[in-house]
């Protein structure tokens, strides 16, 4: 799987819109087996199942579901319908997220802070459980786990703290599950964890780049995360400043950390103006 997913079975969450759309329209393009769409809108994922449906050679199909991923009830369902009609999937893209810009005392317990930790950490672990044994068991064929998670899980940001704990989270286990599985001789499963900066698909409208680091396109994005996963890639971390700024935040001593990343970089005033999409 170093070329392409040809033959293989996408499973894509958060494919109704933004990036989930873009990976699926790139599986659609290069002749996947199946194109699985995650997604709670439903009138969205109809929209999108039927133009990449019009989009597919005779050896694609397109397959939608319904499915609210901070429901582990409504995960394990689906996942077992889809392994019923479709099989389990050789590929797994946990693309679908939210964010709530705002300070810590202004988040509400039951209406930000459990979805947000539901949506962005619990389920991708949730789904990969799901899916995962049946992908090792695969005798030969390789599998994929890409995991998008943020630069916001790297480095402290105001107005992010759930958001970037999401994140964080995501980051811890991904990659342990990707040295999991090299350690038990599974490796033929890999798994790539994405870290961006910003990216322009109007969840974090209003938002800064700090300087040095545009705002991302989402097709730039795709691609990126599109080619480390057909390589096996571990970890993916763009622009270039992200890591930089991870670097120096594992040697500057805090309070040095803090005057670089506010003053100079600016890291910390990029969501004061932040809106989200409305």
């Amino acid at each position: 799987m170093t070329r392409t997913v040809s033959g293989a079975r996408v499973l894509i969450t958060g494919a109704a819109s933004g990036m989930g759309r873009l990976y699926a329209e790139r599986a659609v393009a290069e002749g996947a087996r199946a194109v699985i769409l995650w997604d709670r809108d439903a009138a969205a994922l109809t929209r999108t199942a039927a133009r990449l449906s019009e989009g597919a050679t005779g050896t694609t199909a397109v397959f939608p579901y319904v499915v609210d991923i901070g429901d582990l009830g409504a995960i394990a369902q689906t996942a077992q319908r889809v392994r019923t009609e479709i099989g389990n999937p050789d590929i797994l893209i946990n693309n679908a997220g939210i964010v709530r810009g705002a300070f810590f005392w202004e988040h509400d317990n039951g209406d930000d802070t459990r979805p947000t930790m539901q949506i962005n950490a619990l389920a991708p672990m949730y789904i990969a459980r799901e899916f995962l044994p049946g992908m090792m068991s695969t005798n030969g064929r390789e599998s994929r786990i890409v995991n998008i998670a943020s630069a916001a899980g790297l480095l402290s940001n105001p107005r992010m703290s759930v958001y970037a704990a999401s994140k964080a989270a995501l980051i811890g286990w991904s990659d342990s599950l990707r040295l999991e599985l090299v350690q038990q001789g599974f490796s033929r499963v890999k798994v790539t964890t994405v870290s961006p900066s910003y990216i322009s698909t109007g969840m974090f409208d209003g938002a800064r780049g700090p300087l040095l680091t545009p705002i991302l396109t989402p097709e730039y994005v795709v691609d990126r995360v599109w080619r480390a996963m057909l390589a096996g890639t571990p970890q993916v971390t763009m622009p270039w400043t992200v890591g930089l700024s991870k670097v120096l935040r594992g040697i500057l001593p805090l309070p040095v950390w803090d005057l670089v990343a506010g003053r100079v970089f600016g890291v910390y005033n990029t969501m004061d103006d932040f809106v989200g999409r409305s």
